[in-house]
């Protein structure tokens, strides 16, 4: 299923034991052509852990997200889905929930296939978290 898929490719890159290990934010920097991969902890529940991923870009000497993701992971069941999507230019911003007890199916099928293939690209490029806290 997407979603286990999904969170063995962030664990694959060491979000999830950066997360475990306490970390609230960690960057991947591996160089030339390719964008420092960031992410930030958003929150921490009993049972779910909600991240930011992001790319940045400097443009006239702004930093501008391309893109920025939120993706909400379940532990327990190694389960993450894709919440939001962003980028600066042009800007847009979509989310899957948009209000309690709403969902957009299209666009959480649509936003969870990108991330799947964004990860996939991360990992071929050779973007890993740290560990350590």
């Amino acid at each position: 299923m997407l979603y286990e898929t999904i969170y063995r490719k962030l664990d694959r890159l060491g979000a999830i034991a950066a997360i475990q290990s306490g970390k609230d934010y960690d960057k991947s920097h591996i160089g030339e052509p390719f964008m420092d991969l960031n992410m930030d902890v958003l929150e921490r529940r009993a049972d779910t852990i909600v991240i930011a991923l992001s790319h940045y870009f400097q443009q006239n000497g702004d930093l501008c997200a391309d893109p920025d993701m939120e993706i909400r992971i379940y532990p327990e069941r190694a389960m993450a889905e894709a919440l939001t999507f962003q980028q600066a230019i042009p800007p847009l911003y979509r989310e899957v929930y948009p209000a309690p007890g709403k969902v957009v199916p299209e666009l959480k099928r649509e936003l969870n296939d990108f991330l799947n293939l964004w990860l996939n690209n991360c990992l071929r490029q050779g973007h890993r978290f740290t560990e350590a806290a």
